[in-house]
């Protein structure tokens, strides 16, 4: 392996052949299409009736929660989470930087301000003890963060959520089916919210998702969610200021459809990470993350790796595609972003705003290498074409 030419110095690919293709789709798909097509109902606009209020029944079914609003998008699923605890202007919520912008760019939106809670170097998932020390008397929120389909520390966080009289809002936006403790995430926290976007292992090109632990944030959210209206109520009678982000009956009829593929999707994808994670072992600058036993289920969204060579994982990414796997490197993180800081700034009482360090989500921006969730639908060879050309790679660039 040591004697090996990377194929980005003119030495031969390990693998010439395509991975799975996403999305993943059918005649039952096509189906669906027609059916709402045919029916003349293309929007739910709160009839009760139809594709979306089926899909929010077996949405909320399969993840085990007792209501369900389904949302334009997943962004917009955060956004109406927050209105529905009742985060405005003048508060604040604390937000991982290791993940995608929406979590932190919702906050805004709904006028509040963003606190960043460094992420734990094993998982990359959220610090409960970093959170702990960032509340102040302005902090109304916790947004838990399940990036890659891992959940995160849902004991501790709802511990400390409990203990200082703070809302809980968990972004799923990448753990469909995921369960911690054999509970569905989403479940646990007072709100869940979910993204259905191209990429996601749920996918209708957009779409979203926000599970609700009381009757009473379930109304809430829906009318958040229908322009202020209230369930039963006049078409004019608006009682809140809400914003229009129905899902369509389009997106419904295909979610519904993708949802009965993914249990056994995931199942596949948890049997190829067991692979990829044991075939890993010993790889030189390799370190895979670690899986905290109480993820009964993780969805495998996102498989993460940090790698030790020169150039960090960019250089990493570019030798890997060109040994023909497909791979890239993960977030920027959010702490650092001009664009954040500068609306936080805006919305902050005084005027002033400073994003604390997060040493450990700035390291991953240069040492995190991310292989998709389409990665992991293959056959067994898929992946060890994986951990040979890793392999390769690693020992290329360090030699």
């Amino acid at each position: 392996m040591s004697g090996q030419t990377l194929a980005l110095h003119g030495g031969h690919a390990v693998r010439q052949a395509p991975f799975p293709e996403w999305p993943v789709w059918t005649d039952e798909e096509e189906q669906a299409l027609l059916t709402v097509l045919r029916s003349g109902q293309w929007g739910s606009a709160g009839s009760g009736t139809g594709e979306v209020k089926s899909f929010e029944e077996e949405f909320a079914q399969f993840q085990g929660a007792k209501h369900a609003v389904a949302v334009c998008n997943g962004t917009m699923a955060l956004a109406a989470a927050l209105r529905a605890v009742g985060v405005g202007h003048g508060d604040e919520v604390i937000v991982p930087p290791y993940t995608f912008i929406a979590t932190a760019s919702s906050v805004l939106q709904v006028g509040a301000v963003p606190a960043f809670a460094d992420v734990q170097s094993d998982t990359l998932l959220i610090d409960p003890e970093k959170v702990e020390q960032l509340i102040t008397p302005r902090t109304k929120a916790v947004i838990g963060v399940h990036i890659g389909g891992a959940v995160c520390d849902m004991d501790a966080l709802v511990e400390v959520c409990r203990r200082h009289g703070l809302h809980l809002i968990e972004d799923a936006a990448q753990a469909h089916g995921a369960r911690w403790r054999d509970q569905g995430c989403g479940t646990i926290g007072d709100l869940g919210t979910f993204s259905f976007q191209s990429s996601k292992n749920v996918n209708a090109g957009e779409g979203g998702m926000v599970l609700c632990s009381t009757e009473e944030l379930a109304e809430m959210t829906w009318s958040v969610a229908n322009v202020g209206r209230i369930r039963g109520g006049g078409w004019y009678q608006h009682e809140i200021i809400g914003w229009n982000l129905r899902l369509t009956e389009w997106q419904a009829a295909i979610l519904r459809v993708q949802l009965r593929r993914c249990p056994e999707q995931m199942e596949r994808r948890e049997r190829n990470a067991t692979m990829l994670t044991e075939s890993l072992q010993g790889v030189p600058g390799i370190r895979v993350l670690a899986r905290d036993p109480r993820v009964t289920k993780h969805a495998w969204h996102i498989y993460a790796v940090w790698v030790d060579a020169p150039g960090g994982a960019k250089a990493v990414a570019e030798a890997m595609v060109a040994e023909g796997v497909p791979c890239g490197k993960g977030y920027v993180p959010l702490n650092r972003n001009r664009a954040l800081c500068k609306e936080a700034a805006e919305l902050s009482p005084d005027g002033s705003y400073e994003a604390a360090a997060c040493p450990v989500a700035e390291a991953a921006d240069n040492e995190i290498l991310w292989f998709s969730q389409r990665m992991l639908l293959g056959e067994g060879q898929d992946v060890e074409d994986i951990a040979v050309a890793l392999e390769k790679v690693m020992r290329g660039l360090s030699s």
